[in-house]
């Protein structure tokens, strides 16, 4: 088996995850953009989404569920930002952090108490969860669609911000937010469509996510929240296609990682498994260092001054 054909399987694999870290990446991004908020909460949000559909499958139909769950996230993204973030606008960024970070645990504490910390398996959904061949190697449907529905809500995304009045408010408040204030702009209104778009990328990129790894628990969406947040760094916080690309590179390398031993072995260059597999969140956050040190901006941000 040539080497190419052995690596194939974790990189469509890997395409895939990274499409998922992209949108929730998507929401990091954004909401640093204009607010220049790490939103600590926001993988908490993606996992109260997964959460929201056992639940809600167990209650009405399908075909209601999806949608259902979709608009109840993004109801509670709207909540957070009025109830967490908004009565602290003048605060301290210090503050406003803290405050994520304390959505985030409250997050975590709630999904506890409702599951007692049990894994919930999330549903199977018909035509997405089916099995198919792809180039030879099988997968499940949702493999394949998960890089093209990203692409396609990135570009609806990316036209909303160039070609509708939402999107130059956002824009404008990006580059200055007092600026914005003084001309008119609706600040709160801007705010609350910049979270009301991420959640709702978020809830998206649950259904996918959580119908290749079906197990969910309080703590489901602090791993990936951690990665799209390294994979929004890696691109240039603020940036939307620097945080999707850099989700696709994150997503690829893991699924590399991961499946490392297995190329390794069948191709001759080692005999039996080693663990390069544990090494495979790790190298997420040594990327995120590496970053840091040699370009702190990111693949595709701007280098900022401070005004004085």
């Amino acid at each position: 088996m040539s080497l190419a054909r052995t690596v194939l399987p974790y990189v469509i694999s890997g395409i895939s995850v990274g499409g998922q870290y992209a949108l929730i990446a998507i929401g990091y991004t954004m909401v640093y953009g204009i607010l220049r908020l790490i939103n600590f909460a926001h993988g908490d949000v993606f996992m109260v989404a997964g959460l929201m559909m056992v639940y809600l499958v167990a209650s009405v139909p399908l075909v209601l569920a999806i949608p259902l769950m979709i608009a109840l996230t993004v109801l509670l993204g709207f909540a957070i930002e009025r109830v967490a973030y908004k009565p602290l606008r003048t605060a301290p960024r210090m503050s406003v952090m803290i405050s994520a970070i304390g959505v985030s645990y409250l997050l975590q504490n709630l999904a506890l108490y409702i599951t007692g910390g049990l894994n919930k398996n999330y549903p199977a959904i018909p035509w997405i969860s089916d099995r198919i061949t792809v180039f030879g190697m099988e997968t499940t449907r949702v493999t394949v669609i998960t890089p093209f529905l990203t692409i396609f809500l990135v570009a609806v995304l990316v036209w909303l911000i160039n070609h509708t009045k939402i999107g130059m408010a956002m824009r404008a408040v990006s580059v200055d937010f007092e600026t914005s204030q003084l001309m008119g702009i609706k600040i709160n209104s801007v705010i609350s469509a910049t979270f009301i778009i991420g959640t709702f990328l978020a809830a998206v990129g649950s259904v996918l996510y959580f119908t290749n790894y079906p197990g969910v628990v309080p703590t489901s969406g602090a791993m990936p929240g951690l990665k799209a947040f390294v994979a929004a760094v890696f691109g240039g916080i603020g940036s939307i296609p620097g945080a999707v690309i850099g989700a696709f590179i994150i997503g690829i390398c893991e699924s590399i990682i991961k499946g490392l031993d297995t190329i390794l072995i069948v191709n001759g260059a080692i005999t039996e498994q080693i663990g390069l597999a544990t090494f495979s969140d790790a190298f997420t956050f040594v990327l995120l260092i590496v970053i840091l040190v040699f370009k702190p901006t990111g693949l595709f941000g701007e280098k900022t001054t401070d005004k004085v």
